[in-house]
């Protein structure tokens, strides 16, 4: 992986250990010679990530829709910013721009960030690898629900396995590097149509 989009909260959260693990993903990735693709605020777990990646000489771009511009303040230090018009051309923009994606804890956009992005890689669009990074559990419920759609019969077991989880920034980076497009899948989704 030589870039990765990281989406994740434009607040802070409620604990310090959100905005703190964001900070140390953002400088692990740097010291790994990976891009950050993030959305472009200095604020939040957002602007964590991206100060830890400058911090340790990382490159980092942000992609913000012009209408956040006065809601999520666009952070001055990065690397580049890119300004698009909507909500579907940053997340077209961050994708075209990552061969990875890693979500951390964050709200409703951050979830649709990720759905999308594993509704992409169910259709076979792309083939990167998505994880979750679960600090403290926060992801624990999701993890669960996504298991309750697989036991359901609404998420067959390959396309459960494409979303990667730990808790630990090396545990994840290292089930991303080692990912490999699981066999069938595309064929699995021929068969259901």
């Amino acid at each position: 992986m030589k870039s990765v989009v990281v989406f994740c909260g434009s607040s802070e959260g409620s604990r310090p250990v959100y905005a703190k693990l964001g900070r140390e993903l953002g400088a692990f990735l740097a010291k790994r010679n990976i891009r950050v693709v993030y959305g472009g605020s200095q604020t939040g777990i957002m602007g964590a990530v991206a100060d830890g990646a400058l911090e340790n000489g990382g490159e980092v771009v942000g992609v913000l829709p012009t209408f956040l511009t006065t809601r999520e303040v666009a952070h001055p230090g990065i690397t580049q910013m890119i300004t698009v018009e909507s909500m579907h051309e940053r997340k077209l923009k961050m994708h075209q721009l990552s061969d990875g994606i890693i979500a951390l804890p964050g709200g409703f956009g951050t979830f649709e960030e990720l759905f999308e992005m594993l509704t992409w890689a169910q259709l076979g669009l792309h083939h990167h690898p998505i994880g979750l990074l679960n600090v403290d559990g926060y992801y624990d419920h999701l993890v669960a629900m996504i298991d309750h759609m697989n036991k359901e019969g609404f998420l067959r077991d390959p396309f459960q396995k494409m979303l990667l989880s730990d808790s630990l920034i090396a545990g994840l980076i290292g089930q991303m590097e080692n990912y490999k497009i699981i066999p069938g899948i595309i064929q699995m989704r021929a068969d259901q149509t």
